[in-house]
């Protein structure tokens, strides 16, 4: 038996395309003006425009990133740029067992 080619429409990145985004998407989204380094769909999009002049709409991105490059979803952890680590650890050693107690 012989294996019959892929139907449905080819893709439109090619394979060296494909290493060239993902090189560019390793340098991270500072690397490409943005003020933070995190990724977004939209941010991964306008890199793709620009190193190889194809437009893909958000469900493409999301393919090539997950599918074609193999990355998957992260989520950054939430947390104050305040956050004082030595001072929590004060508060609970100190101050928590206080209040628990009560007055």
């Amino acid at each position: 038996m012989r294996r019959r080619a892929a139907t449905g429409r080819p893709p439109k990145l090619d394979g060296a395309q494909v290493e060239t985004v993902r090189a560019a998407l390793e340098r991270g989204a500072q690397a490409h003006g943005f003020e933070a380094d995190l990724w977004t769909l939209e941010r991964v999009g306008a890199v793709v425009e620009r190193v190889t002049g194809v437009v893909l709409s958000r469900a493409s991105v999301w393919r090539l990133l997950t599918g074609r490059l193999g990355w998957s979803l992260q989520r950054p952890e939430r947390r104050a740029v305040e956050r004082d680590e030595s001072e929590i650890a004060r508060w609970i050693a100190h101050e928590w067992p206080r209040i628990k107690k009560g007055p």
